[in-house]
């Protein structure tokens, strides 16, 4: 080799400045815009519409339209939901939370055909209290559910027995009896309908929580009602067989409408789909909540729609069912803890919001003044006409 140094070229080329490729996407640095999801409050109040309005619809059609049928009443809406969940499993993504759903024949038959057939049984007798008692009066009674979830769950060996949520859910009972007494129309054969319902939904409600104890049986309500459904409706089915369907007319039918009929099942079915959505939103706490607030919203919604008289006994009765409920699900701490930010939301909402809050405070004064006069008032007539008419009888001018 020579003295010179041999130089030696690489194989990479100078590259032009303007030809420099980003190695960075400047699109990607960009800070991507949060995806729009509704606020909790539309699915809370999703629920609580749904939730009240079967309610309302079921007793609309079996008393005002006199369809007395409310076995028939039920299959269909199972039958419906039955329908509605097989399309949904085969069209869409809702129910996928099956398929982690260990189920085979054995536990069909061993877990949740007693399941469906004491939630059957809760259904007969809770819609056949329709017939009997009020909204308002069905609506306080079932302030009781806790306390028969609480025995039955004691009965199956759930959970043991406690001294101090047995006198916690006592006050729930004293409530309710006292708002027992205060009811006008009350109907004994309505109240064991309605108690009965209760019992047996407890019953439901135990099972369903021993069964879900296990991870591989986890469920949402859409995927429970894709399992329950079906049984429940035959089951259903062969009771209505043999009391119902015999005296069902197509001028019954005729007088409920079929477009009634389709709407309320939906209804019912749009029920069972905005609880999944709630519940993976929200919480079981706002759940509870929420369910409460349904609760006083349907009893004064039943003295709007169905003039049914609410005295103030069974306000005052009520009152204390629903807190002592409160106080059971959630205890004193947690309740303290609400109610301190409540109370600090509540500040900060009339400093930005002060025109509001006054027509917020203003509509509750209304509303409270309305329930108490209406349960206030006298409650020996059903409605003007009747007191009118025997006004007029007395004073011996029946002809004006």
């Amino acid at each position: 080799m020579g003295t010179e140094e041999k130089s030696r070229t690489s194989g990479e080329q100078p590259r032009e400045q303007g030809s420099v490729l980003p190695t960075v996407n400047p699109e990607a640095e960009r800070a991507q815009p949060p995806k729009q999801s509704l606020h909790p409050a539309f699915y809370v109040s999703v629920w609580i519409a749904l939730s009240s309005s079967v309610i309302l619809y079921n007793k609309w059609i079996l008393s005002e339209r006199k369809f007395e049928f409310p076995v028939f009443l039920t299959t269909y809406h199972l039958a419906f939901a039955t329908v509605m969940t097989q399309l949904l499993a085969r069209y869409t993504t809702l129910l996928d939370g099956r398929k982690t759903v260990k189920m085979t024949g054995r536990v069909y038959l061993r877990a949740i055909v007693p399941i469906g057939f004491f939630f059957s049984l809760s259904l007969i007798c809770g819609n056949r209290a329709y017939l009997y008692l009020s909204v308002a009066f069905i609506q306080m009674l079932k302030a009781t559910t806790p306390v028969a979830v609480l025995f039955s769950s004691w009965m199956l060996g759930v959970s043991q027995p406690n001294l101090r949520v047995f006198l916690n859910v006592s006050v729930i009972v004293v409530g309710v009896i006292i708002a027992s007494i205060g009811e006008i129309r009350f109907m004994w054969i309505g109240f064991i309908y309605q108690i009965t319902g209760i019992i047996f939904e407890a019953l439901r409600l135990t099972m369903v929580q021993r069964l879900l104890s296990s991870a591989e049986f986890k469920m949402d309500p859409l995927v429970s009602l894709y399992y329950f459904a079906p049984v429940c409706a035959v089951m259903n089915f062969v009771v209505a067989v043999f009391w119902e369907l015999p005296k069902i007319s197509m001028a019954d039918v005729d007088r409920v409408g079929l477009v009634h009929f389709f709407l309320n099942g939906l209804c019912a079915f749009l029920l069972n789909v905005s609880v999944v959505f709630l519940i993976g939103k929200t919480s079981s706490l706002v759940l509870t909540l929420c369910g409460v607030l349904k609760d006083v919203l349907l009893v004064v919604a039943s003295m709007i729609l169905f003039a049914s008289p609410v005295t103030g006994l069974q306000f005052f009765g009520y009152s204390i069912a629903l807190g002592g409920m409160i106080y059971y699900k959630l205890g004193y701490e947690a309740i303290k803890g609400y109610a301190a930010e409540a109370g600090r939301q509540w500040s900060e909402f009339g400093n930005r919001q002060p025109v509001l809050r006054r027509v917020a405070v203003i509509a509750l004064v209304l509303m409270t003044t309305f329930v108490l006069l209406g349960g206030l008032a006298p409650a020996s007539y059903d409605n003007a006409t009747q007191v009118l008419s025997e006004a007029k009888s007395k004073m011996g001018i029946a002809k004006l």
